[in-house]
């Protein structure tokens, strides 16, 4: 099946985009659609954009956290210390009362 049972192709705009590593991708897009002014590498994944002097920096990946992270940058050790104190004094409570704890 070729170009005459088709039809004609529509007009193409071929459109370079560089990476930080210095990849070149050629994205094609019809003539008349607006062109994004980033797309992501397929070869590594890094954003690019249409400057090929200074293609965008890589993203900064932050160090995974654990929840206790998290909550040490919520509360201070004094706050922490004031809710265990509470969850400990409940407890106790509970059990002189006689409740079963698992």
């Amino acid at each position: 099946m070729g170009e005459a049972e088709r039809g004609d192709a529509a007009p193409r705009l071929y459109v370079s985009y560089y990476c930080a590593h210095g990849h070149e991708t050629r994205p094609a897009f019809a003539a008349d659609a607006q062109v994004p002014e980033t797309w992501d590498c397929p070869r590594c994944g890094l954003p690019s954009n249409l400057d090929s002097t200074n293609p965008p920096p890589p993203p900064k990946i932050e160090p995974y956290k654990t929840h206790l992270a998290y909550v040490k940058e919520r509360r201070s050790d004094a706050e922490a210390a004031d809710i265990l104190k509470e969850a400990l004094q409940a407890l106790r409570d509970r059990r002189a009362a006689g409740e079963v704890i698992y």
